[in-house]
C-alpha cells in the first residue's frame, strides 16, 4: 500500500532525538517565550487528571459530606459514620470484589435498653450502600499503576469518573418575617433600607398582614399552618410552618438555638435586590454570565440525595419505633431491627439508573441527571466526562442561553456543543479548567471576622444598609459587613498569593450591588474571579455495553497535535490511516460521498465488529414459583424438534461461538401459566408454558454469539446475558469521516484495476470530491494531508496544529513542503495519476495522501427498511410505523400535496385508501349515520331509523369511521350526505 512504499526512501535517516523531559526546576524558571509554556500542560494534567472534578467532589462526600449529613440528624444519636470497600454479598459471605457497584455505609449507634436505661452500643451497622464512582478514594482501582490495572482487566487509561449500576399558595412576605420572629413592622422596612419607594412596594403586604390580623409570630405560624400543606413535616409539638421554614426556606442559612435572625437579614436583602431590580432595571443580573452560575457535581448531588433519604429513613424508623413502644414485649427493644438500610441502597440505585432526582424536602424533581455513558471511542467517553447539562427547555427558541458568551473564556470549549435543540446549551469544560470541590469553611470564615467583617447579628436594622459600607458574602451566606471593602479584598488576595488560604478562594468586590461574593470557586489566574454553572453532569454505565462497535485493524494518526497526546487519543485509536486522493470520479461522489476502493476494503480498511447485548430475566412469582430455562426438546431419534433451537447448548443458553440466525431461539425460557394461585404441589411440566427469547436479527448476515454471562440483580432473580457479535466491512451508504468534521457515506465501491495510479503503483483507498473545500475552510485537512505524506516519507510523527511555530508544537508547511521535497514527491502534495479505466494520464496533478478516517456508528445495515404488507395498529387498523415494527412507509401530509399538484387522484386513492386501511360501511340515506349489517338476516339495518330501507354501501377509511364514533361519543353528530358516484 501507500505507506508501505513511501517509506522505503527515508529509512536511511536517523530520525532526531526526543526532547529532554522537563524537570521541576525548568518548569518553576521564568518563561521567557510564551511557547515554552506548553511544558505546564503535561505537569498540570499529571496533577489533576482529566475528570479530576468529579472524582474530587465525590471523595469528598464520602469523608465529609456523609458526616456533616448524619451530624445534623437529631431523631436517632449515630456515633460515627464511614463508608466501607465495594463487596458484594454471595451467600450470605461478603467478598470484595473488582468493582462492584455498591459500598456498605456503617454506623455506629448507642441506645438505651429496658427499665435500667442500659446503654448499648452497635458498630459498624450497614444502613444501606452507596454507588461508588470508579477511581475515588472507596474505589478498589484507587491509585493503582498500570501493570496493577491491566491485571484487574481494567483500561489504564479509563479516567473513572462514572458510576456501575444495572440502572400552593403565595404567602404575603410580612407574614413570613413575623413567622421568624420580626414582628414589628417598622424594623422589617428598616432591614430593607429607609428609601421611601421601598416602603411603598411593601405596603401592601403590610396591609393584607393588618387585614388579616396578625401581629404575632404565633398568629404569623397560625396562618401559614392552615395554607401551607407539606407532607412528612413538623411534629406534635412544633407546627408544619416553623418547620418548613428552619429546614425548607432558604436552606443554606442555618437556625442556631432557634435563632432566625440571619435567616431574615438574608430574606430582607432578597427582597431589597428584588424592589432594586423593580425600581431600576440597570441593576439586573445577566442570567447568561457564567459568574451567576453554579456546577453541581456527583459529590454535590448524591449528597443532597443522601441527606433526603437518610432523613426518611430516620423518620421511618422513629414512626416504627413509637408504634410497637406501645406493646408488650418479652425482650427489650433494639433499635437496629427497625432501620431499614433498604430505602437508602434503592434510592440511590434507582435515581442513578434511570437519572431522576427526586427529593421530597425541596419538592426537585429533576430529569436526565445520570445519563448513560457512551463508549463508542475514547474520545466519546471522555466527552461525557466533561459535559454540562443546564435546567432548561431545550425546545425553547430563545437564542440568550445558547450564545457564546465572553465570560467562558478558557472555562468552557467555544466550539464542542451538539448540533439541533441543544445547540448552546449543552457545553463542555475546556481542558484546562479546574472545577474546585467543597473545602471547610470554619477557618476561613474566623479569618474574616478577625479581618474586620462585623457581624450582623450585633448591628440593627438601620446599620445594616448604612451608607458606606458593603456585605460580605460567603459561599451564598452573609458574613456581616464590611466598611473598607478594597482593603479587605487585597488583603484575602495577599494570603491566598502567600499560600495562607487556599489558593482557589476567589475574591470579587461588587460594586454594582454593594457587596464583595468570597467563593471557593472556578479560579486558575485571577483574571476571572469566580465561576459557578448551575448545571449537572454525571455519567453512568451498565455491566455490559448494550451496543459496542470494535474496529477491527485500529491505527495511530500520522498526524497529532499536543493535545491529542495530552489527553492520550493517540495510544488509543478509532480510525485508520487512508490515502485519499482529492478529485471527482464516476459521478457518485457527489454531496461529500466518498468512492472506496474494493482491495482495501478486502484488506480489512473500515472494517468492525458490532457487539450487541441481550438480556432475559428469570423472572419469580408471588405463588412461589419461577420461570424456568429447560434443555432443547428432541424426538426419539436425538433431532431437534425445532430448527430455530439449533444455536442451544444442553444448559439451555445459546452456546458461545455457534453461527445463530434470525429467528433463532438464544435463551429456552418456559413460563408458569399460574403465576397468582397458591399451590401446594410442585409444578409439572403441564404447568409451563413456552416464552423463548428469539433473535431478531438481519436475514443473510452471519452473527456469532459472542459470550454468555450469568449474574444475579439486586432482587437475587437470575439474569442471562447474551453477547452476539457480527463483524461488518464498509458497504455503499455506510458513514465515515475525517477528523475536520467532513462527514461522508460511502457513494460506490470500484474494483482496484479500475481506480487511479501513481507513477510508483500507489492507489488511493478513497477518492473525495474537491468541492467539500471551498465552501467548509477546513484548511486542517490539507495540513494533514501534507503532514501524513511526509510523516510516512520520513518515518516521524508531525504536529499538526493550527499555528506553524518554532519550538516543534506544530509543524510549518514550510518545514513539511521541504520533506516532501527531500523524499521525491512534489512540494505541495500533488501526484501525477494514470486513469485506471483509460490508462492515460490524468490532465491535471491529483493532491493525494493519508487522511486519518474514522467510521461511524451510522450504518446502511441498521437502517435500511423496506415492507410490502406486514402488521398494522389494532385501534385504527393502519401499518405500523418504525423499522423495530416492522412498520410501513409513510405518505404524510407533504407528500400528498406532490400528488395533489401533479394531479395523480388514483395514485393518492390507492395509498390512501386501498393499500392503508380500507373499511366497508353501511350508511343510512335517511339520516346520515352510520348502521351496521346483519350477517344472519344478511340485510343492513340502521340503528337510528329502526329499519333498513335506503341503506348505501361505500368505503372509507377505518380512522375515518373511527373518528365519526369518537365524535359521536362527545355528543357530536356527524352525517354523510351521499350523492350517486
Amino acid at each position: 500500500m501507500a505507506i508501505a512504499a513511501a517509506a522505503d526512501d527515508g529509512a536511511k535517516e536517523a530520525p532526531p532525538p526526543p526532547p529532554p523531559s522537563p524537570t521541576y526546576r525548568s518548569l518553576a524558571a521564568p518563561v521567557a517565550n510564551p511557547v515554552d509554556k506548553f511544558a505546564l500542560l503535561p505537569a498540570f494534567l499529571k496533577v489533576r487528571g482529566l475528570v479530576k472534578e468529579h472524582i474530587d467532589s465525590f471523595n469528598y462526600f464520602i469523608t465529609k459530606g456523609i458526616r456533616i449529613v448524619v451530624q445534623a440528624n437529631n431523631r436517632i444519636e449515630y456515633k460515627n459514620v464511614k463508608v466501607g470497600q465495594p463487596s458484594v454479598k454471595f451467600e450470605y459471605n461478603v467478598e470484595k470484589i473488582t468493582p462492584q457497584y455498591s459500598a456498605p455505609v456503617m454506623v455506629d449507634i448507642e441506645y438505651t435498653v429496658g427499665k435500667h436505661y442500659e446503654l448499648k452500643m452497635k458498630q459498624d451497622f450497614i444502613i444501606g450502600y452507596l454507588p461508588i464512582m470508579l477511581k475515588s478514594h472507596a474505589c478498589v482501582l484507587s491509585r493503582k499503576d498500570e501493570a496493577e490495572l491491566a491485571r484487574y482487566g481494567e483500561c489504564p487509561l479509563d479516567p473513572g469518573g462514572y458510576f456501575i449500576v444495572k440502572g400552593t399558595e403565595k404567602i404575603p412576605i410580612i407574614v413570613v418575617m413575623k413567622a421568624m420572629g420580626i414582628e414589628s413592622d417598622q424594623e422589617v422596612v428598616q432591614m430593607v433600607g429607609r428609601d421611601p419607594r421601598y416602603g411603598d412596594l411593601l405596603y401592601p403586604s403590610i396591609q393584607e398582614c393588618a387585614f388579616e390580623r396578625i401581629y404575632t409570630q404565633e398568629q404569623a405560624l397560625q396562618y401559614m399552618d392552615d395554607k401551607v400543606m407539606y407532607p412528612g413535616t413538623g411534629t406534635q409539638k412544633e407546627g408544619r410552618s416553623k418547620s418548613i421554614l428552619r429546614d425548607v426556606f432558604v436552606a443554606h442559612v442555618l437556625v442556631n438555638s432557634g435563632n432566625f435572625r440571619p435567616k431574615c437579614i438574608y430574606t430582607t436583602v432578597m427582597i431589597r435586590r428584588m424592589m432594586d431590580a423593580i425600581l431600576n432595571a440597570d441593576t439586573f443580573d445577566d442570567k447568561d454570565y457564567v459568574g451567576n452560575k453554579r456546577l453541581e457535581l456527583s459529590g454535590q448531588l448524591i449528597s443532597l440525595l443522601f441527606e433526603d433519604l437518610f432523613k426518611t429513613m430516620n423518620s421511618n424508623a422513629v414512626e416504627r419505633l413509637n408504634h410497637s413502644s406501645g406493646k408488650l414485649h418479652s425482650s427489650p427493644l433494639d433499635l437496629s431491627q427497625y432501620i431499614n438500610e433498604e430505602i437508602i441502597t434503592h434510592g440511590l440505585e434507582r435515581a442513578i439508573s434511570t437519572g431522576n432526582w427526586d427529593i421530597k424536602r425541596f419538592r426537585m424533581h429533576r430529569k436526565g441527571v445520570s445519563q448513560v455513558l457512551s463508549r463508542l471511542s475514547y474520545m466519546a467517553s471522555l466527552g461525557y466526562m466533561t459535559r454540562i447539562t443546564p435546567h432548561f427547555e431545550k425546545n425553547r427558541k430563545t437564542s440568550g442561553p445558547r450564545a457564546l458568551q465572553p465570560s467562558q473564556w478558557g472555562m468552557l470549549c467555544p466550539c464542542d456543543t451538539p448540533e439541533g435543540e441543544a445547540c448552546g446549551l449543552t457545553k463542555n469544560l475546556s481542558l484546562l479548567t479546574h472545577v474546585t470541590t467543597d473545602q471547610e469553611e470554619g477557618p476561613l470564615m474566623n479569618l474574616c471576622y478577625s479581618l474586620g467583617v462585623e457581624d450582623l447579628s450585633l448591628l440593627s436594622g438601620e446599620e445594616i444598609h448604612a451608607p458606606g459600607s458593603f456585605f460580605v458574602m460567603f459561599n451564598g451566606l452573609i458574613l456581616g459587613k464590611h466598611r473598607r471593602p478594597q482593603r479587605f479584598a487585597n488583603t484575602m488576595r495577599k494570603l491566598r498569593r502567600s499560600g495562607n488560604i487556599g489558593e482557589f478562594v476567589s475574591i470579587f468586590v461588587n460594586e454594582k450591588q454593594d457587596g464583595i461574593r468570597s467563593f471557593d470557586d472556578f479560579l486558575r489566574d485571577g483574571l476571572i474571579e469566580y465561576l459557578d454553572v448551575n448545571e449537572e453532569n454525571n455519567a453512568l454505565l451498565s455491566r455490559a455495553d448494550s451496543l459496542l462497535y470494535l474496529l477491527v485493524y485500529a491505527q495511530r494518526p500520522l498526524l497529532t497535535t499536543k493535545t491529542i497526546e495530552l489527553v492520550g487519543y493517540d495510544k488509543l485509536g478509532a480510525g485508520q490511516n487512508a490515502t485519499v486522493a482529492i478529485m471527482s470520479y464516476s459521478g457518485y461522489d457527489i454531496e461529500d460521498a466518498i468512492v472506496m476502493n474494493k482491495s482495501s476494503l478486502d484488506r480489512g480498511f473500515g472494517r468492525c465488529i458490532a457487539m450487541k447485548k441481550y438480556t432475559v430475566t428469570k423472572e419469580k412469582y408471588e405463588n412461589g414459583w419461577s420461570d424456568r430455562i429447560v434443555m432443547p426438546q428432541r424426538d426419539k431419534n436425538g433431532s431437534l424438534l425445532k430448527h430455530n433451537m439449533q444455536a442451544l447448548d444442553e444448559d439451555g443458553f445459546a452456546a458461545p461461538g455457534v453461527i445463530i440466525r434470525n429467528h433463532d431461539i438464544y435463551v429456552n425460557k418456559q413460563t408458569p401459566k399460574n403465576t397468582t394461585k397458591q399451590c401446594g404441589a410442585r409444578p409439572t411440566d403441564m404447568d409451563y408454558k413456552d416464552s423463548p427469547a428469539v433473535y431478531k436479527g438481519d436475514d443473510g448476515e452471519t452473527t456469532v454469539v459472542d459470550r454468555v454471562m450469568l449474574c444475579s440483580d439486586t432482587n437475587d432473580k437470575l439474569i442471562i446475558k447474551c453477547i452476539i457479535r457480527h463483524t461488518r466491512r464498509p458497504e455503499v451508504g455506510d458513514k465515515f469521516s475525517s477528523r475536520h468534521g467532513q462527514k461522508g457515506v460511502c457513494g460506490t465501491i470500484v474494483q482496484q484495476e479500475d481506480f487511479p495510479f501513481s507513477e510508483s503503483g500507489i492507489c488511493p483507498d478513497l477518492i473525495m470530491n474537491p468541492h467539500g473545500f471551498p465552501s467548509r475552510m477546513t484548511i486542517g485537512k490539507m495540513i494533514e494531508l501534507l503532514g501524513g505524506k511526509a510523516g510516512v516519507s520520513c518515518g516521524q510523527f508531525h504536529y499538526g496544529s493550527a499555528f506553524g511555530e518554532p519550538s516543534g508544537n506544530a509543524d510549518k508547511v514550510e518545514d513539511i513542503s521541504y520533506t516532501l521535497v527531500k523524499h521525491g514527491f512534489s512540494y505541495n502534495g500533488k501526484d501525477f495519476l494514470y486513469s485506471g479505466i483509460l490508462g492515460h494520464p490524468c490532465q491535471a496533478y491529483i493532491f493525494m495522501g493519508p487522511i486519518y478516517y474514522q467510521k461511524l456508528k451510522h450504518m446502511v445495515l441498521d437502517k435500511m427498511h423496506a415492507r410490502a404488507s406486514g402488521p398494522r395498529v389494532l385501534l385504527t387498523r393502519q401499518p405500523t410505523e418504525g423499522r423495530s415494527r416492522d412498520g410501513g412507509l409513510r405518505l404524510g401530509e407533504m407528500e400528498r400535496d406532490c400528488l395533489i399538484a401533479y394531479g395523480a387522484s388514483m395514485l393518492i386513492f390507492e395509498r390512501l385508501l386501498i393499500s392503508s386501511d380500507p373499511y366497508q360501511v353501511q350508511v343510512c340515506r335517511n339520516c346520515g349515520l352510520l348502521g351496521y349489517y346483519n350477517h344472519r338476516l344478511k340485510a343492513s339495518y340502521c340503528s337510528m331509523c329502526k329499519n333498513g330501507e335506503n341503506m348505501a354501501k361505500m368505503k372509507m377509511p377505518y380512522a375515518c369511521k373511527l373518528l365519526f364514533q369518537e365524535l359521536q361519543a362527545m355528543n357530536i353528530v356527524p352525517r354523510l350526505k351521499l350523492t350517486e358516484g
